[in-house]
Protein backbone atom coordinates (compact mmCIF):
# COMPACT_ATOMS: atom_id res chain seq x y z
CA UNK A 1 0.00 0.00 0.00
CA UNK A 2 3.06 2.30 0.84
CA UNK A 3 4.36 1.90 -2.76
CA UNK A 4 0.98 2.43 -4.17
CA UNK A 5 0.88 5.86 -1.98
CA UNK A 6 4.40 6.91 -3.50
CA UNK A 7 2.78 6.54 -6.88
CA UNK A 8 0.07 8.76 -6.24
CA UNK A 9 1.75 11.18 -4.36
CA UNK A 10 4.51 11.58 -7.06
CA UNK A 11 1.82 11.03 -9.65
CA UNK A 12 -0.01 14.09 -8.46
CA UNK A 13 2.81 16.38 -8.24
CA UNK A 14 4.28 16.26 -11.23
CA UNK A 15 0.74 17.00 -12.94
CA UNK A 16 0.57 19.71 -10.59
CA UNK A 17 4.05 21.40 -11.56
CA UNK A 18 3.08 20.60 -15.28
CA UNK A 19 -0.12 22.56 -14.68
CA UNK A 20 1.50 25.16 -13.18
CA UNK A 21 3.29 26.13 -16.72
CA UNK A 22 0.74 25.00 -19.14
CA UNK A 23 -2.48 25.70 -17.32
CA UNK A 24 -2.01 28.43 -15.18
CA UNK A 25 0.27 30.49 -17.22
CA UNK A 26 -0.27 28.42 -21.30
CA UNK A 27 -1.80 31.59 -22.63
CA UNK A 28 -0.22 34.28 -20.94
CA UNK A 29 3.24 35.46 -22.56
CA UNK A 30 6.13 35.27 -20.31
CA UNK A 31 8.18 38.09 -19.34
CA UNK A 32 11.77 38.37 -21.22
CA UNK A 33 13.56 37.62 -18.03
CA UNK A 34 11.66 34.00 -18.12
CA UNK A 35 12.53 33.49 -21.87
CA UNK A 36 15.89 34.06 -21.69
CA UNK A 37 16.92 31.53 -19.00
CA UNK A 38 14.57 28.96 -20.28
CA UNK A 39 16.88 29.50 -23.59
CA UNK A 40 20.13 27.85 -21.98
CA UNK A 41 18.34 24.65 -19.64
CA UNK A 42 19.68 22.51 -22.53
CA UNK A 43 22.31 24.06 -22.87
CA UNK A 44 22.64 23.62 -19.28
CA UNK A 45 20.92 19.98 -18.48
CA UNK A 46 22.56 18.34 -21.37
CA UNK A 47 26.28 18.24 -19.77
CA UNK A 48 25.26 17.20 -16.88
CA UNK A 49 23.62 14.29 -18.13
CA UNK A 50 26.89 13.11 -20.05
CA UNK A 51 29.95 14.56 -18.31
CA UNK A 52 29.19 11.18 -15.88
CA UNK A 53 28.91 8.53 -18.59
CA UNK A 54 32.13 10.40 -20.52
CA UNK A 55 34.35 11.02 -17.09
CA UNK A 56 32.71 7.47 -14.77
CA UNK A 57 31.05 5.07 -16.96
CA UNK A 58 29.57 1.94 -15.99
CA UNK A 59 30.95 0.33 -18.82
CA UNK A 60 34.09 -0.04 -16.96
CA UNK A 61 32.67 -0.31 -13.92
CA UNK A 62 33.11 3.25 -13.22
CA UNK A 63 37.03 3.84 -13.75
CA UNK A 64 37.81 6.76 -16.37
CA UNK A 65 38.54 5.35 -19.68
CA UNK A 66 41.31 7.34 -21.86
CA UNK A 67 38.91 6.55 -25.42
CA UNK A 68 35.25 8.27 -23.62
CA UNK A 69 37.71 11.13 -22.74
CA UNK A 70 39.07 11.40 -26.48
CA UNK A 71 35.70 10.73 -27.65
CA UNK A 72 34.24 13.49 -25.76
CA UNK A 73 36.82 15.77 -26.63
CA UNK A 74 36.58 15.41 -29.92
CA UNK A 75 33.00 15.67 -29.72
CA UNK A 76 33.07 18.63 -28.14
CA UNK A 77 35.82 20.35 -30.42
CA UNK A 78 33.88 18.80 -33.62
CA UNK A 79 30.68 20.99 -32.30
CA UNK A 80 32.52 23.98 -31.58
CA UNK A 81 33.94 24.31 -35.17
CA UNK A 82 31.27 22.95 -37.33
CA UNK A 83 28.00 23.85 -35.17
CA UNK A 84 26.55 20.56 -36.43
CA UNK A 85 25.13 18.35 -33.49
CA UNK A 86 25.06 15.06 -36.27
CA UNK A 87 29.09 16.15 -37.02
CA UNK A 88 29.55 15.94 -33.35
CA UNK A 89 27.92 13.05 -32.51
CA UNK A 90 29.44 11.03 -35.53
CA UNK A 91 32.98 12.16 -34.65
CA UNK A 92 32.57 11.28 -30.96
CA UNK A 93 31.30 7.86 -32.38
CA UNK A 94 33.88 7.65 -35.01
CA UNK A 95 37.05 8.42 -32.30
CA UNK A 96 35.17 6.42 -29.74
CA UNK A 97 35.10 2.47 -31.67
CA UNK A 98 38.59 3.68 -33.14
CA UNK A 99 40.44 4.17 -29.94
CA UNK A 100 38.61 0.70 -28.82
CA UNK A 101 39.31 -1.17 -32.01
CA UNK A 102 43.37 0.46 -31.83
CA UNK A 103 43.24 -1.34 -27.96
CA UNK A 104 41.66 -4.36 -29.04
CA UNK A 105 44.71 -4.30 -31.52
CA UNK A 106 47.24 -4.11 -29.30
CA UNK A 107 48.04 -0.60 -29.85
CA UNK A 108 47.24 0.96 -26.46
Amino acid sequence: MTVWGVILALGVGTFLIRFSFLGLLGRRPLPEWVLRHLRYTGVAVLPGLVAPLAIWPAATGGQTDPARLLAALATVAVGVWSRSVLGAMGAGAGVLYAVLALALAGWG
